[in-house]
């Protein structure tokens, strides 16, 4: 769990770098992209950047060329706005979020077919024997007598 500080400290890095990405870098291979979280290392020495965006894998792979090229620029000016004494380290990441949440939705879609041909299969069968095969107490008491 980060430190309070350091949780701030990624949120400002995260709204800064956003912002950069939004208004002053302008690189043609950067796609539609969306800063979906940052991680600060306990000593607040590297971030972790995560990033998501929409489009094919040939936007995937520029918007990463870009990030990686502007690295030392996004890192000068988050430098510049935290105004802490050390900048921590940038290091972009592609978020597989998506993709799983894709496979999940996916799954999940796949299991309701699966449940409505069984329930399809189920809508014209009889039961082997008899509809309620347990005895009851009345027929006991009819037995008995």
């Amino acid at each position: 769990m980060p430190s309070p500080r350091n949780a701030k400290i990624a949120d400002r890095i995260q709204t800064i770098v956003a912002g950069l990405l939004e208004r002053r870098i302008k690189d043609p291979r950067i796609g539609f992209i969306t800063i979906t979280d940052v991680r600060l290392t306990g000593d607040g020495q590297h971030a972790s950047v995560f990033y998501t965006v929409m489009g094919d894998e040939s936007s995937r792979e520029g918007t990463a060329a870009a990030l990686s090229s502007a690295t030392g620029l996004i890192r000068s000016e988050v430098g510049k706005q935290l105004g802490l004494r050390h900048t921590p380290t940038i290091e972009f990441f592609l978020d597989a979020v998506p993709e799983q949440a894709r496979e999940i939705e996916d799954l999940i879609a796949r299991a309701k077919q699966a449940d409505a041909e069984v329930a399809a299969r189920a809508a014209g069968a009889a039961y082997a024997g008899e509809p309620d095969p347990y005895k009851k107490r009345d027929d006991e008491d009819d037995e008995a007598e």
